[in-house]
């Protein structure tokens, strides 16, 4: 007889769909849910997140709170601030790849602490995937020293 029996076939097929099973549960149990992504992944030290309420012309933040060089993560509004000098750009904190919220701005990119991505901080296009759609853009202005949403 050439090859491997019956038996060795079913048993070895056994064997791959338990494998995928155990590892599509697991990954379900484990991954972070959706927009968790700073709760489930603490900030690092250099990173800056502060919550803010209300929208449309509110304050997001205090220009000074957004690091020049960096940005900061408001996570109640999902918006993330980056900062060159006088420029800010915004952005929605929501990473297009599964929707997790990004985490911090850093080296002149936005990143997403679940797979990885990080985009562009003055365009918000993708720099690295698994993303493959920019952020969508935010409108604030920067008035009496604070960014406020329009």
């Amino acid at each position: 007889m050439d090859g491997p029996g019956r038996r060795a076939v079913l048993e070895g097929t056994g064997v791959v769909v338990a494998a995928g099973v155990v590892g599509f549960v697991g990954y379900h149990a484990l991954a972070p849910p959706p927009g968790t992504g700073p709760v489930a992944y603490p900030a690092a030290p250099q990173d800056h997140a502060r919550s803010s309420t209300g929208s449309g012309d509110a304050p997001l933040a205090a220009l000074s709170d957004v690091p020049d060089g960096g940005g900061l993560v408001v996570t109640d509004q999902k918006v993330v601030i980056a900062r060159a000098g006088p420029t800010v750009h915004a952005f929605t904190a929501v990473c297009t790849h599964m929707g997790c919220l990004v985490r911090d701005v850093r080296g002149g990119e936005i990143h997403c602490p679940c797979h990885g991505s990080a985009f562009d901080a003055t365009t918000g296009a993708v720099v690295q995937g698994p993303a493959t759609r920019p952020l969508e853009a935010v409108d604030v202005v920067v008035r009496d020293g604070e960014v406020i949403r329009t």
